[in-house]
């Protein structure tokens, strides 16, 4: 308000600007007295300059790292009597922060501008049949090499995951790929509801029209709200507590790649009959790769081969050949 005073008094002058605005030519003017002689200044703006001098160069020595609370220590420890409700208020006010331990991993980016489905499940993930609702969410892993990005796609009737990707970004390519093996495990999918949240992945133009070309319905959750995507939200944890945390620590984006054709039983239901599946069991019951370079057990099918038809998903030709001959260490029923 005093700026904008200080560039239209010429013009119209204090008073004229003082009745328009609700401040009283009067303290303009006192404000601008101040201004000429900070001895004018009550004892507290005085005592706030002092310290707030104080406050920047504890903060600066210190890399700028320390936070309210330990820049009050240090001050105190200097023998500089300081409540600690006035640091924070000081450093607020002249917008220093200390620094915040870990990076956060934001997995879901919405896009408030872009238009967006209705929510068609209104959190009831039940179904009665195959097919018939998929849910689909991103979470995070921590590996040493950085955050590593895993999309699935879970059939609520099976209650299995039926696709599912691992990246090192967000892109829409991550979300597309699962969805893409999704529909090659799959047939079918004509009047199906694919659920999810509003991460911009899943409200991108390519993901809605690859829905659109499958017959795919979609529906989008509300913002903020895990619940109106709760099911996928548990296998999410189910995949952090029962994979991640007991065979971390984790190196790089292969390592958790090499991990996913175990995690058939992640989801405790049987295979469905009648679907695409083919798995090959060892002398120990143990899967191993079949003669077509597909390897899989209940939902998860991985291939090298050609696609036989649209939308078969292609998994990365290196991960596969590492993978080519070995015993995997997931149990197998015989399909």
């Amino acid at each position: 308000m005093m700026s904008f005073i200080d560039a239209h008094r010429d013009a119209y002058g204090v008073e004229s600007i003082g009745m328009q605005l609700p401040i009283a030519p009067s303290t303009y003017y006192e404000h601008k007295a101040r201004e000429a002689d900070p001895g004018r200044l009550p004892p507290r703006c005085r005592r706030d300059r002092v310290l707030s001098d104080e406050i920047q160069r504890v903060w600066e020595e210190n890399f700028r790292v320390y936070g309210a609370r330990k820049v009050w220590r240090q001050l105190n420890r200097e023998a500089i009597p300081v409540a600690r409700c006035m640091v924070e208020r000081l450093m607020r006010m002249h917008g220093m922060q200390g620094v915040v331990r870990g990076r956060p991993c934001r997995t879901t980016v919405s896009d408030d501008a872009a238009d967006r489905p209705n929510d068609l499940v209104n959190r009831q993930f039940m179904a009665t049949r195959p097919n018939q609702l998929w849910v689909a969410d991103i979470t995070y892993v921590a590996t040493w090499a950085g955050f590593v990005y895993v999309a699935f796609v879970i059939d609520v009737y099976a209650r299995r995951i039926v696709g599912w990707r691992v990246g090192n970004s967000l892109r829409t390519e991550l979300v597309l790929d699962a969805l893409e093996q999704a529909l090659w495990s799959r047939t079918g999918t004509e009047g199906l509801i694919h659920h999810s949240d509003r991460g911009s992945q899943y409200l991108s133009v390519r993901y809605a029209e690859r829905l659109a070309e499958a017959g795919i319905e979609s529906s989008v959750g509300s913002r903020g709200d895990s619940y109106d995507n709760a099911m996928a939200e548990t296998i999410n944890g189910l995949y952090k507590t029962e994979v991640i945390r007991r065979r971390g620590p984790w190196r790089n984006i292969e390592a958790v790649e090499y991990c996913h054709p175990g995690m058939g039983g992640l989801v405790q239901s049987p295979p469905l009959a009648g679907t695409d599946r083919q798995c090959t069991t060892g002398g120990d019951g143990r899967g191993v790769l079949s003669p077509t370079g597909r390897v899989g057990c209940g939902s998860l099918t991985q291939t090298t081969g050609s696609p036989e038809k649209s939308g078969r998903f292609i998994q990365t030709r290196r991960v596969c050949e590492y993978m080519r001959g070995q015993v995997l260490s997931f149990a197998c029923r015989p399909c």
